[in-house]
C-alpha cells in the first residue's frame, strides 16, 4: 500500500547544474541549481528554474544566456560552496579555484575545470510562483576529451555526475548501467 507525501518537489535523482552568469557589472558567477533538465529535443532546450531572490536570476533576464556545467564526483566540495554562497558577496571562482572562461558564443561564463558544459541562450520564462522556468536554447556542448568514449560521445562513467536526493538532502553518485535502453523492454511480448 501506498502512503500520500503530499505535494512536495521529490523527482529521483535530481541534477546538480551549475548555472554561469554575468552579472550587469560584468563578473562572472556560477549558482548550483538541482530544478532542471532537457525540455525540448528540437531545438535542442534546457531549463533551469530559480527563485527571483538569487543573484543570477537578474543576471540571466539582463544578458538572455547562461551556461549549465555538469561537474564530476570530484568537484563535490566545489558544486555544493557554490549553491550556499551567494555572488552577491563571494567572488565564486576565486573562492573555488575555478578558472571563469568567456563564451564565445553566448553571452555568459563557464568554469574551465567543470568537465561538461551546455551554452544556451534564453528562449523563455515562465512565472510559476517561487520559482521562474528559464528554457535555453542549447548553441553548443562542450565536453572535456577526457570523458569521452570510443565513439566521441560523453561517457557518463567517465564524467561521473552526481544528483542530489531532494528527500533527506544527500548527494549521490552515478550507479551501475543496468542495461541497454530500447533493448531490454523488447522481451516482453505485447499482447
Amino acid at each position: 500500500m501506498k502512503r500520500s507525501l503530499g505535494a512536495r518537489t521529490y523527482l529521483f535523482p535530481t541534477p546538480v547544474l551549475l548555472v554561469g552568469t554575468y552579472d550587469q557589472d560584468g563578473k562572472p558567477n556560477l549558482m548550483t541549481a538541482a530544478w532542471g533538465g532537457i525540455c525540448c529535443s528540437d531545438p535542442p532546450c534546457i531549463n533551469v528554474s530559480l527563485r527571483k531572490a538569487t543573484y543570477s536570476y537578474a543576471a540571466i533576464v539582463e544578458r538572455r544566456a547562461f551556461t549549465i556545467g555538469i561537474p564530476s564526483e570530484s568537484q563535490i566540495q566545489e558544486a555544493d560552496f557554490i549553491g550556499i554562497a551567494s555572488g552577491r558577496r563571494v567572488d565564486k571562482f576565486a573562492a573555488t579555484g575555478l578558472t571563469p572562461v568567456q563564451s564565445k558564443l553566448v553571452d555568459a561564463p563557464y568554469a574551465e575545470e567543470i568537465p561538461f558544459l551546455l551554452e544556451c541562450e534564453l528562449l523563455h520564462s515562465v512565472e510559476l510562483g517561487l520559482h521562474t522556468l528559464f528554457v535555453g536554447k542549447i548553441v553548443d556542448i562542450k565536453a572535456d576529451e577526457r570523458i569521452l568514449a570510443e565513439d566521441g560521445q560523453p561517457d557518463i562513467f567517465k564524467l561521473k555526475p552526481f544528483s542530489w536526493e531532494p528527500a533527506h538532502r544527500h548527494y549521490i553518485s552515478t550507479g551501475t548501467s543496468l542495461g541497454q535502453a530500447f533493448s531490454i523492454g523488447k522481451i516482453i511480448r505485447e499482447k
